[in-house]
């Protein structure tokens, strides 16, 4: 009766985190190194010098037979063992917990949401319906503008939340003092926790009482409706996303300017180069892979954005215009309540991440050859 009302799922949760650990007592036995054949374990191998050398007689062999004792000969062969599988498998013990939680919670979501892109679930019964998740997907009218959203964000992101820590980061490395206190400084907006800085954002973009209409009314400046006009809502999440996430990619582009060899610098003012012209003949050229990997990454954050938006103007914002693709993937699964149209959203959304990583470590691997 039990194994009737056994579904597959749990059989999975059940025997993954087994066969991980015994894999890794598998890793850990072979990883044991195993003696010599011809010779006991411990002992080194005879000299060529020894093996060519001329029989010795019975009294010559003795006045060199070693001395006793022979307390130091090495630990038996199954001591030895015992004490090799208990370092492997303290080694390997380490990592169980990580690989079991990495294997649950990100490998399992993955190929369940594979199947859940060609399922759909009414009434507690699940069936395979092909391609008609996808087809809903596509007629959806929301689904262009999430993508047109998705897009624009990642593009302004790029401007200012690649550019931006860049050139802090530039700054930063010119003082020669107070550098732990800066780093600190820039590093700060990321320990905040996102909803305190998202909150902190909106009391600014506030028509009624924010700063940033104090401020231009001050100046004699009109007020603005930040996230309140369609034009302007997207703006103001990007400025929000990127003060709160540039702390992190500066002091990573910082490190990556402090590995630079000052002598690169001291050459190129010799022949004349100007502030512009050594930061683009000599600091670009020298961080070009870590400002390569960062473009990476900052694609791949930006095109899954979803905070900021949903917190700052509610998900959709003024006529739609901060939808992006996994906000749209919140509503199917949480509002409409079509888990399979949200996994193939999703599908599609890691098939486009996937497709742009393959053809930046191709194109990566072709400047290097």
């Amino acid at each position: 009766m039990f194994t009737q009302h056994l579904s597959w799922r749990w059989v999975f949760y059940i025997n993954l985190p087994i066969g991980i650990v015994a894999l890794f007592v598998i890793a850990a036995v072979l990883h044991i190194p195993r003696p010599a054949r011809g010779r006991q374990p411990g002992r080194p191998a005879p000299r060529s010098d020894e093996m060519s050398a001329p029989s010795l007689t019975p009294s010559t062999a003795a006045s060199r037979r070693p001395s006793p004792p022979y307390e130091t000969d090495p630990a038996p062969p199954t001591g030895r063992f015992a004490r090799d599988l208990k370092r492997n498998l303290t080694a390997h013990g380490f990592l169980i917990g990580a690989v079991v939680c990495f294997a649950v919670f990100s490998w399992y979501p993955m190929v369940r949401e594979f199947f859940l892109a060609f399922q759909k679930t009414e009434n507690g019964a699940t069936s395979w319906v092909g391609l008609d998740n996808l087809v809903t997907v596509f007629n959806d009218p929301a689904f262009w503008q999430a993508w047109r959203n998705t897009l624009l964000f990642t593009v302004l992101a790029l401007v200012f939340g690649f550019a931006v820590p860049f050139v802090v980061a530039l700054v930063i490395n010119e003082f020669h003092h107070g550098q732990g206190y800066l780093r600190l400084l820039v590093y700060l907006p990321v320990m905040l926790p996102p909803v305190a800085s998202v909150l902190l954002f909106k009391y600014l973009y506030d028509p009624g009482y924010g700063l940033l209409n104090e401020m231009l009314t001050s100046v004699g400046l009109p007020e603005q409706q930040w996230l309140q006009d369609p034009g302007l809502s997207m703006l103001s999440v990007v400025v929000a996303s990127t003060w709160m996430n540039m702390g992190g990619a500066a002091l990573i582009y910082l490190a990556a300017l402090q590995s630079i060899p000052g002598e690169l610098y001291e050459a190129a003012e010799l022949d004349g180069a100007g502030l512009f012209r050594k930061i683009w003949h000599v600091t670009i050229p020298q961080t070009r892979l870590i400002l390569s990997l960062m473009l990476l990454m900052q694609i791949i954050a930006t095109m899954q954005v979803f905070v900021e938006p949903f917190l700052l103007t509610g998900g959709a914002g003024p006529e739609g215009s901060t939808t992006t693709v996994v906000y749209l993937i919140y509503q199917y699964a949480f509002n409409f309540n079509n888990y399979g149209a949200a996994a193939a959203l999703g599908l599609l959304l890691l098939v486009l991440l996937a497709g742009f990583s393959a053809a930046y470590v191709r194109l990566s691997r072709a400047e290097d050859e």
